[in-house]
């Protein structure tokens, strides 16, 4: 797909033998189809009384159009599949909020269940993190992730991510620690930075990421 008027849609990241291409609607039905059962969805999204799985479905679905519906150069969240040699793996997210001024991103993503714990997911979380820094001159990128989330925490961690604080919050009908890490440009680059790392397209982007 290639579109002069939505060029986002001709963004593509390469890290190693992983793809990242945006999102699009045709890839729905195959996301639906293979993400995780212990997948943590928006507790606040939209109810339509209908059963568990097909809730589910609708959320990945009202999530993606939300995303491109209410994008703006100061506000914006870039869904992006990860592929390899054509097999859906999962999805990282990238956001920014007042990205012009504070040049922060937050990053959040899911593998399948096969794909974990074997390097993937530090391999896409560099892989916008280098679209964030190398190429949109992000001062600093944060995460959260539940304290018992080991897997999110290693990897923030194993990148170069610093402790940034923990917060309180409802984690359904219990409170449960939030845990924060926050990378600075400094931090990226004495990691290695996007050594290896291929961003095509981004040039004509720049206005849809305020930059």
């Amino acid at each position: 797909m290639s579109t002069a008027h939505w060029p986002l849609l001709d963004l593509r990241i390469t890290a190693g033998d992983l793809e990242l291409r945006p999102l699009v609607e045709a890839d729905l039905a195959e996301v639906v189809r293979v993400m995780p059962a212990d997948l943590e969805l928006d507790p606040h999204a939209t109810r339509f009384g209908v059963p568990e799985g097909v809730h589910r479905a609708v959320v990945v679905h009202m999530e993606y159009w939300r995303s491109y519906g209410t994008w703006s150069p100061q506000s914006w969240r870039f869904h992006l599949a990860v592929r390899r040699d054509g097999e859906l793996l999962g999805l990282q997210e990238l956001e920014g909020n007042d990205f012009p001024t504070l040049r922060t991103v937050d990053t959040s993503s899911w593998l399948v269940p096969a794909a974990r714990g074997i390097g993937i997911g530090k391999a896409m979380r560099r892989a916008v993190l280098s679209l964030a820094f190398d190429h949109l001159g992000a001062r600093a990128a944060i995460t959260s992730a539940w304290h018992d989330n080991h897997a999110s925490l290693g990897v923030s961690r194993s990148l170069g991510y610093r402790a940034n604080g923990e917060s309180l919050l409802a984690r359904g009908d219990d409170v449960d620690t939030l845990v924060h890490l926050r990378m600075t440009a400094d931090d990226w680059a004495a990691s290695g930075g996007g050594a290896e790392i291929a961003v095509e397209g981004v040039d004509a982007c720049r206005p849809w990421f305020g930059i």
